[in-house]
């Protein structure tokens, strides 16, 4: 999970000695544009302290006025919907044609506050099941394909990590990229068979091996919610995960150094057994192009990279359901061909 909702949550334990009302949102429907995804949260407590994010701050400072007068409730839950007019919209500043919906829940018991907490700090996945009728919450084993689910009943969100990064090498441009993904809901592991460069790796909360990288990646196991980051600069170590992650279903792979030495590397690994396609898989230079020199700007721009591709994949999904969607309930006959 990213560190917005992280915080939120940890706010809701901290809140849990405060004899103040306090309630959770979350966003569960969206249409247009909207500045927040679904499953964004924010924690508000009735003296108008709040924590997270639902918008750009002016569905926030709608609810804290709300709170402050106490026009939310406190022993059920409810639905909000902003941007349904165009005089709602423009008094809010919300984006042109964004519509917002919200579920609003009084945090009355918060044992499953920590519960998750704890999971999330063993870095498992946590899926929530929240009754919208009785408040009544219940956990249950998330995965990362999981996703939020909405209806008049029942509100179901999952919490924890539900993408991981395999970085080779530990050295400073590994540690500015770790303690980023994290912030991005990146389960981040380490690889680098360097005993001189683990000594040195301070980021926490992050898993460090000493496996040698193709091996690193075969017992990760790597899946479609992965990115394979290679940092050494040695081409022994790099090329060793390349081999394996360029085959894996891995959602990107990246390595550094300058295009003629990711060139050159292409050609080595022609040299193996990896098709045309897969080695075409490579992102090499890893990142976007934005002048990076530094090892916080250069992991800065693998990041940017990591967020246009997972969103680019996202819209090509979400495409094909479209299409799919519109064959079936236009042309029934297609099923058959």
């Amino acid at each position: 999970m990213d560190s917005v909702n992280l915080s939120v949550l940890k706010t809701l334990k901290d809140w849990q000695s405060i004899d103040v009302p306090v309630w959770l949102f979350t966003v569960v429907e969206t249409f247009g544009s909207s500045p927040r995804p679904l499953g964004a949260m924010l924690a508000l407590r009735a003296d108008g302290l709040a924590v997270g994010s639902i918008s750009g701050g002016c569905i926030e400072d709608d609810l804290i006025k709300r709170a402050q007068r106490f026009e939310l409730p406190t022993d059920h839950s409810e639905i909000l919907t902003y941007g349904l007019t165009q005089e709602e919209a423009m008094r809010l500043k919300l984006p042109c044609g964004g519509v917002v919906r919200l579920v609003v829940e009084p945090v009355r018991l918060v044992d499953w506050v920590g519960d998750v907490l704890e999971r999330i700090s063993r870095h498992q996945m946590v899926r929530r099941t929240l009754n919208l009728k009785t408040l009544n919450v219940t956990l249950s084993e998330g995965i990362p394909e999981d996703s939020i689910t909405y209806n008049n009943e029942v509100l179901e969100t999952v919490f924890g990590p539900r993408w991981q990064m395999l970085i080779i090498g530990a050295g400073q441009v590994s540690s500015y990229l770790a303690r980023m993904a994290q912030a991005l809901d990146y389960n981040v592991f380490v690889c680098d068979p360097r005993e001189e460069m683990r000594e040195t790796w301070d980021v926490p909360d992050t898993t460090l091996s000493k496996e040698m990288p193709d091996d690193a990646v075969l017992a990760l196991p790597v899946n479609s919610h992965t990115a394979v980051i290679a940092l050494t600069h040695d081409p022994k170590l790099d090329d060793m995960a390349l081999l394996e992650a360029l085959k894996s279903p891995a959602f990107y792979i990246g390595a550094i150094g300058s295009k003629l030495n990711n060139d050159k590397r292409r050609q080595r690994l022609a040299l193996f057994d990896l098709t045309k396609e897969e080695i075409a898989r490579l992102h090499g230079p890893v990142g976007l192009n934005i002048s990076s020199r530094t090892p916080p700007e250069i992991a800065i721009a693998i990041l940017a990279e990591l967020i246009q591709v997972r969103s680019e994949q996202k819209q090509t999904a979400s495409l094909s359901a479209n299409c799919n969607s519109y064959w079936e309930e236009n042309i029934p006959e297609a099923a058959s061909f």
